[in-house]
């Protein structure tokens, strides 16, 4: 179930040169899943931005953003008590019952969903190794705040300014049962080519709606289409058509 309101923005500061990190103060209760989504409305356009929730508590959510296009570059300019239309509650979050030991694989603007997929895991008493990748150093974000979980955090880079140079699928740790994962597609390749258990992929796609009516991020799977902004983001490995 989802449901429109309208937020506060109570914080809305620059992590890296392009990346912004947002907190917006209001109704929390229909986010129930670690990788679900909400759906901004811009003044001026006509679709919808939506945006994975980085974290959220009773009171707020927080949500980190890369500047990419108009839209972005909007919200990156809306200062603090602004108020913004918001859906909250979308999509199909991660499943934590599959694992014990898992790896959780976040790349770039995927980065964000993983830290609240983190925190329930370790609540559930698991033990994630968390993988971030980036391009290179100046582009990390939110390594200190993985690790003030407790989580074991590996930092890749592709140009090896920072941490483990190359992609994520280079810094595998030698025991995991499971994987959750979000980011592009290129890294969904290589993890799909490497790693070797079961998972969960976190699609990104473009969206009309965000509720599942337009069916304009519809994609093929095993067991026939399915609705990336309804039936996902989320997806299990063993049902994806690559």
């Amino acid at each position: 179930m989802y449901k429109q309101d309208i937020y506060r923005i109570i914080e809305n500061t620059a992590l890296t040169k392009d990346v912004y990190k947002m907190i917006l103060e209001g109704d929390t209760q229909y986010i129930t899943a670690p990788g679900q989504f909400i759906n901004l409305k811009l003044e001026g356009k006509f679709l919808r931005r939506p945006i994975s929730v980085c974290d959220y508590d009773d009171k707020t959510i927080t949500i980190i953003y890369k500047i990419v296009g108009e839209g972005t570059a909007q919200m990156s300019a809306m200062a603090v008590g602004k108020e913004i239309d918001c859906l909250t509650g979308l999509g199909n979050g991660y499943d934590i019952s599959k694992s014990r030991n898992p790896l959780v694989i976040g790349g770039g603007v995927g980065v964000p969903p993983m830290y609240h997929l983190t925190k329930c895991l370790l609540a559930d008493g698991q033990k994630p190794t968390v993988i971030l990748g980036f391009n290179t150093k100046s582009e990390v974000f939110y390594e200190e705040e993985f690790k003030a979980l407790g989580a074991d955090v590996v930092i890749t880079t592709v140009d090896g300014s920072y941490g483990v140079k190359g992609f994520v699928t280079d810094a595998l740790p030698e025991s995991y049962d499971y994987f959750y994962t979000c980011g592009p597609m290129p890294m969904f390749r290589a993890i799909e080519n490497t790693v070797k258990t079961s998972g969960q992929y976190s699609f990104e796609e473009r969206m009309g709606c965000g509720f599942g009516a337009c069916m304009g991020c519809s994609c093929k799977t095993k067991y026939g289409s399915k609705r990336i902004c309804k039936d996902g983001p989320v997806l299990e490995r063993e049902e994806i058509v690559w």
